[in-house]
């Protein structure tokens, strides 16, 4: 399942801090000590550890988290009764999920990808029935196919009632559901959007947090205008829960509770 690359680049990470703490350059340089050219540098991915060290603690970021990045790739997962789906859209690309009791064949799909021919094929080929759309949130690339899903095989949608959408049931942060043998709970991780949320899923051979755009392998979702209260939902609904956690992001690859508490720039220094 882990073959993406991360979603974001080390110039991202930069960039969605400084955004997010509403640094303008001259602010950001005067308080790291940098020049002009250096931090051009950092943005460009050509700058050594010690501009790192400066910069980091400007951003909130960790600093040694930060340096690594580059190489930083998170270890590949696989889990029996979770399929992981990527589709483009526009110049990048989105995650879908779908998971299932083995026993019932009863299945929950998370977000929708950008292509549910492919979601289609394999609940086919699984002989798998679906029963559940639980949605992240609404923007587009992720709610794209919900209509055509929910035709075809006459499941249930959900989302959050902080962000309703026309063919989804709301729900209240905290709500639970069952498919099968499976168990979800969910959690409020809004911030990147209003109504972000994660599902905690349960019943497979290891706890799984299906997290939106909340958080990324080495990085975390945009949240220019809440900024501190996407890093603290994060940080208190998903980096809490036990290393072996596998989380699933709207983006990029696979990763673990574990290996983001290590390598995430975002939040190393707060496990540290």
């Amino acid at each position: 399942m882990n073959t993406l690359p991360l979603e974001d680049n080390v110039d991202d990470v930069l960039g969605k801090a400084q955004r997010g703490l509403k640094l303008d350059d001259q602010a950001l340089l005067s308080a790291s000590g940098l020049s002009e050219s250096q931090w051009e540098g950092l943005l460009a991915g050509k700058g050594d550890a010690a501009l790192y060290e400066k910069v980091a603690p400007v951003l909130e970021l960790d600093a040694a988290a930060l340096k690594g990045y580059a190489k930083y790739a998170p270890r590949p997962v696989t889990l029996p009764g979770l399929l992981a789906f990527n589709t483009p859209f526009d110049d990048m690309t989105v995650n879908a999920y779908l998971a299932w009791d083995a026993e019932t064949k009863e299945a929950v799909l998370f977000d929708t990808s950008t292509d549910a021919t492919v979601i289609l094929e394999a609940l086919e080929r699984e002989g798998l029935n679906l029963r559940l759309v639980l949605l992240t949130h609404t923007h587009g690339d992720h709610i794209l196919e919900l209509d055509r899903i929910v035709e075809r095989t006459g499941a249930d949608a959900y989302v959050c009632e902080k962000e309703p959408l026309e063919g989804a049931q709301p729900f209240e942060a905290g709500d639970s559901f069952q498919c099968g043998s499976l168990k979800i709970a969910s959690r409020q991780t809004s911030g990147h959007s209003p109504g972000g949320i994660t599902y905690l899923l349960k019943g497979l051979s290891r706890p799984v947090a299906v997290v939106g755009d909340a958080l990324f392998a080495g990085s975390m979702g945009g949240a220019p205008n809440a900024w501190n209260h996407a890093r603290e939902s994060s940080c208190r609904e998903i980096l809490t829960l036990p290393e072996e956690t596998v989380i699933c992001p709207g983006h990029g690859p696979l990763t673990t509770v574990g290996e983001e508490r290590l390598h995430n720039p975002f939040f190393a220094a707060r496990f540290a």
